[in-house]
């Protein structure tokens, strides 16, 4: 199983427009995604209630996991995309 633990980049947290962008990234990805606060229960990070109920503030760490061949790429981006609070997906990691 790949993991990547990261902190919350978006000053607002996963809320509202952020939130729609991880998961879009997510979807996007082609790979099935966890998503969870470093003490909570995953979640689908391709689901957009899911996400928001998690409650993730900025500088909360999350964790991002999944558990088929090939993850760690789109594992490294949807990190960098949480990490650095971007706009969208990075091409490249």
């Amino acid at each position: 199983m790949a993991e990547r633990r990261v902190n919350v980049g978006w000053a607002e947290g996963l809320h509202a427009r952020p939130a729609s962008i991880f998961v879009r990234a997510a979807t996007a990805s082609g790979v099935p995604v966890t998503i969870a606060k470093a003490d909570g229960s995953p979640v689908n990070a391709a689901s957009m209630l899911a996400v928001l109920g998690l409650g993730a503030q900025g500088g909360d760490e999350i964790v991002l996991t999944s558990d088929v061949d090939g993850a760690d790429v789109a594992l490294d981006r949807l990190a960098k995309l949480v990490s650095e609070g971007l706009d969208e997906l990075p091409e490249t990691v």
